[in-house]
């Protein structure tokens, strides 16, 4: 099933207003308390399709939030493919020329290659290297539940577990085409306390991935003690979010012909009992499950040699 077939229920909000923002970086702000602390980055539309990363910021500066400690920047990443998103085709303005989460090794952004997307990454670096704490909001093909992804160091699992949010947390390695901003740099060392969180709130345009997107945005915000309390409490339920549980991503099965395709037209979580259950077919060959409890982290339908088809996990304690 293609992702064009779900209704599109939200609206894009305008981003205009927040495009000179104060940081010399156009759509990017940055709130200065002027007190020490942390510097916390939310950021919305690493890719143009994903609407409720935007609506989750525009949300924030709509209701006034301003750090109380450190700085607090708001940016939003692929604005040339946000501009092409139309309802009528809304898959259609994922990217320009290339994806913007796949760029982030230092070798691509220091490299000779030039994209639309790579420009706006090259922008955005200088900012991102004095970030202590990111949140990257995205939305995804299928009507699944929420993931937050946490990279597979521990450090990134305990702030997924701080956050509190999603109820699922998958522990992962990221992807083959590239490396996600999440990834970049000293997020992906261990032995740096600066830390990266990905959230995917939900399909991209169900009207409930806004909701997870802001609920996810303010308990990040909560969790590195960036903004006052009484902000918070404004908004966030006053149930607390179910315990999490984390799946730990083994492998991701690449594409690797240009006859790929699955057995099933599975959306994701789906837990497969036995060891050997074939899942999919590349090239005439199967693709089978590795072990027993094999869980399908968001299976693609970019179903594209080189790409990343689905990542195959299980659950741990």
């Amino acid at each position: 099933m293609d992702d064009e077939v779900y209704p599109v229920e939200l609206a894009a909000p305008s981003i205009e207003p927040y495009k000179r923002g104060n940081t010399g970086i156009d759509y990017v702000t940055t709130f200065d308390s002027g007190i020490p602390g942390p510097h916390a980055m939310v950021n919305a539309l690493t890719h143009g399709n994903e609407v409720c990363g935007a609506i989750a910021v525009d949300f924030l500066f709509r209701e006034g939030v301003r750090p109380v400690r450190g700085k607090l920047t708001l940016a939003f990443a692929n604005v040339a493919a946000y501009r092409n998103f139309d309802p009528k085709v809304p898959s259609a303005s994922r990217f320009v020329d290339e994806d913007f989460n796949r760029l982030w090794s230092e070798a691509v952004l220091d490299g000779p290659r030039r994209s639309v997307e790579l420009v706006r990454a090259r922008q955005l670096r200088p900012l991102v290297d004095t970030v202590d704490y990111l949140l990257d909001i995205h939305s995804m093909q299928h009507q699944t539940p929420p993931l937050g992804l946490s990279g597979p160091l521990q450090k990134g699992q305990s702030f997924a577990l701080g956050i509190g949010v999603p109820e699922i947390v998958v522990a992962d390695q990221g992807h083959s085409a590239g490396k996600r901003i999440r990834d970049y740099s000293f997020f992906g060392e261990d032995a740096d306390p600066r830390n990266a969180y990905l959230v995917e709130c939900g399909q991209h345009w169900e009207k409930s991935s806004a909701d997870v997107a802001i609920d996810c945005t303010l308990r990040f915000l909560k969790h590195v003690d960036v903004v006052a309390p009484s902000f918070l409490d404004r908004y966030l339920p006053k149930a607390p979010p179910k315990r999490q549980r984390v799946i730990q991503v083994t492998e991701a099965v690449t594409v690797v012909s240009d006859d790929f395709h699955f057995t099933a037209p599975y959306r994701g979580m789906e837990e497969f009992e036995k060891k050997g259950t074939e899942i999919a077919r590349d090239g005439g060959k199967p693709v089978l499950t590795p072990y027993d409890g094999c869980v399908l982290i968001m299976p693609s339908r970019r179903l594209k040699k080189g790409l990343t088809a689905v990542r195959l996990g299980r659950y741990i304690a």
